[in-house]
């Protein structure tokens, strides 16, 4: 998606995150917003701040997973994914069909999390 369309947002909330760096809610939005808006390394370093200023938040390090994923890293992805689960994230259903994994889908690693989690 181009990042026009994201001006307006991405411009409040980094000017938000600069004045409140360590509010956990404006980092979580703007990494969002930056992976949505194409931005995936900017997304990826508020995804890693994310898990810096909140270790064991399930969804933080999901979501670090993804844009580790999008960026590629694959075995990076699957440690941050594991993570996740182990700190407590069970959205399994969405975690077989986010199109951020899609570049794990066929990742073996990735196939055996999913059917361990299935079993589980």
């Amino acid at each position: 998606m181009e990042s026009s369309k994201y001006a307006f947002e991405l411009g409040f909330f980094a000017g938000l995150h600069k004045r409140m760096p360590r509010d956990l809610k404006v980092a979580a939005i703007l990494a969002q917003l930056y992976t949505e808006s194409g931005q995936v390394d900017e997304g990826l370093k508020m995804d890693r701040k994310l898990v810096r200023l909140n270790p064991n938040d399930a969804t933080a390090h999901y979501n670090l997973g993804c844009s580790l994923a999008l960026k590629g890293r694959k075995s990076d992805a699957m440690r941050a994914i594991r993570s996740a689960v182990s700190l407590g994230y069970k959205d399994y259903h969405w975690m077989r069909n986010d199109p951020d994994l899609e570049h794990l889908q066929d990742y073996k690693p990735f196939r055996e999390l999913l059917q361990e989690l299935e079993v589980g």
